[in-house]
């Protein structure tokens, strides 16, 4: 029988100031994360833990790996920022829109647009800012559904295109959750992961799209660009 090899990666060698931030900034993303593995739906769980990898070594990394994609990079170094946009216009476009879709998808859940408080001074908070910003967008366009299982689908997609940070350790969470708490849920939610994953590798990069210049344009226009097939 093969042995599993449990010996831990070795740490980089840093020195004791960067060493002791990195502590710092483990053990708040773990308090963030045992806090929401015992609190269902927990969003300032999720806050803190968002906020803390902003400043990760993991994030840096992903940024840089975003870049080598030109529209991508294109985006963050613009900075770009929507402009606002009111719910009640959006859904005086065509009922097959995304801003129309968007809109009533809102305002049926009683959801608000995003609008992050994060100081943008990096790519990384610029990154973290855009992604929240348009959440709702991506769940709409994967046809992922805000709840549950589909929820953790979609932090899958968001792996899979970007290596967010924040997706790998909701993603854990929600295994360690179900294996301990909701065995009987695993087989769905590991294919759910599964679907999310495909998906966000066989999808033209999402973070590259100016959603809110083109809200006319039909969902399914979208999808079709962008090579999804939706979670519908």
């Amino acid at each position: 029988m093969q042995t599993i090899n449990t010996h831990p990666v070795q740490p980089l060698k840093l020195d004791s100031e960067v060493q002791r931030q990195m502590n710092f900034q483990f053990l708040t993303a773990m308090k963030a994360f045992f806090t929401l593995l015992t609190t269902e739906d927990n969003i300032d769980a999720v806050d803190e833990l968002s906020s803390i990898l902003i400043h990760s070594r993991a994030f840096k990394l992903a940024a840089e790996s975003m870049q080598t994609d030109p529209e991508v990079a294109h985006l963050i170094k613009e900075r770009y920022y929507a402009p606002v946009h009111d719910l009640e216009q959006l859904l005086q476009y065509p009922a097959d829109s995304l801003g129309y879709l968007y809109a009533s998808t809102l305002k049926e859940s009683g959801f608000e647009r995003i609008d992050p408080e994060i100081i943008v001074n990096s790519d990384t908070a610029y990154i973290e800012h855009r992604w929240q910003q348009t959440h709702d967008i991506w769940h709409l366009v994967t046809g992922f559904s805000a709840s549950g299982i589909d929820e953790i689908g979609l932090q899958a997609f968001y792996l899979a295109q970007f290596r967010l940070p924040l997706a790998s350790m909701l993603i854990a969470n929600a295994l360690m959750s179900a294996t301990l708490l909701a065995p009987e849920d695993l087989p769905q939610l590991l294919q759910t992961i599964e679907r999310g994953w495909t998906m966000g590798l066989q999808a033209k990069p999402l973070f590259a799209q100016k959603w809110e210049e083109a809200w006319e344009k039909p969902l399914s226009q979208w999808r079709y660009e962008l090579n999804i097939q939706a979670f519908d």
